[in-house]
């Protein structure tokens, strides 16, 4: 159990820090589009602002994922639980704005998943 359990705490680990610097990589475009458009500044640095702090939500919740792989005690299941909720609800608002055929969606609900899961393994 203990192998399955690391298991799924390293992949929320891998993919939400694959996330997050896929994530940051494209933060030029959306500076660019941001640039190009006649959106209000207020609204635009806003979206510049929250494509940075998706990532680091990425980043960090990449970081506990691997500090739990090494030191389950470090946080109690119900908090996993409730932590996995970040990603799982971040894909559902993926899917109602963008659509399901977008690959980031797939990969929060992945990492959740796995999260969710690991908080229910003994």
């Amino acid at each position: 159990m203990v192998t399955l359990l690391r298991v799924l705490l390293a992949l929320p680990a891998v993919l939400l820090a694959f996330g997050g610097v896929t994530h940051l990589s494209a933060f030029h475009l959306a500076a660019g589009a941001v640039a190009a458009s006649n959106i209000p500044p207020f609204f635009g640095n806003s979206l510049k602002a929250l494509w940075i702090i998706d990532s680091c939500v990425m980043f960090a919740l990449a970081a506990v994922c691997a500090v739990l792989v090494v030191q389950r005690s470090a946080a109690s299941r119900v908090v996993l639980a409730l932590l996995s909720l970040m990603p799982l609800s971040t894909a559902a608002l993926l899917y109602a704005f963008i659509g399901v055929d977008f690959f980031a969606g797939h990969l929060l609900v992945a990492a959740g998943a796995s999260m969710a899961a690991a908080a229910f393994v003994r």
